[in-house]
């Protein structure tokens, strides 16, 4: 994180000091509610990924891409969802009830029926913090064979 500040040329150059301590407590939160709702988790932390495309986050790099595997590739118990990045969603504090939730797949194909997608609806970011939805891949065996082949 030193050399990323120090550099200053991507978005992760700009975060707070006590990003990675935040980061791992909601992760921590992450797994238990995801775990509590049925999840089996063979890792301690996710790899992330979006459900669906977002042009902004390939902004946060000098290079940006995107790699797209089939959903039907996971096992459904590894992949728990929050609608919006995990960090503002699990901290920022407003009237919507998908805040503060880690949904399973067939959850969050509800929330995306109720409410949309936020990289259609909130592209630009003026609607709030949510601008797509998060994967969180508990199981990095999968992203591996992907990568290999």
């Amino acid at each position: 994180m030193t050399d990323l500040k120090e550099e200053n040329t991507v978005f992760a150059s700009k975060r707070a000091e006590d990003y990675l301590q935040i980061r791992y407590e909601l992760e921590m939160r992450a797994r238990t509610c995801f775990i509590q709702k049925g999840g089996k988790p063979s890792n301690k932390y996710p790899h992330y990924m979006t459900l669906g495309p977002c042009d902004w986050l390939k902004g946060w790099y000098n290079e940006g891409n995107a790699l797209k595997i089939p959903l039907d590739a996971f096992n459904p118990n590894t992949l728990s969802f929050t609608y919006g990045d995990l960090f503002p969603t699990m901290r920022f504090k407003d009237d919507r009830p998908y805040r503060g939730n880690v949904y399973t797949l067939s959850e969050i194909q509800i929330i995306i029926e109720q409410y949309g997608w936020p990289q259609e609806w909130n592209h630009d970011g003026t609607q709030g913090p949510e601008r797509y939805i998060e994967a969180q891949v508990w199981d990095h065996d999968v992203i591996q064979n992907f990568l290999r082949s």
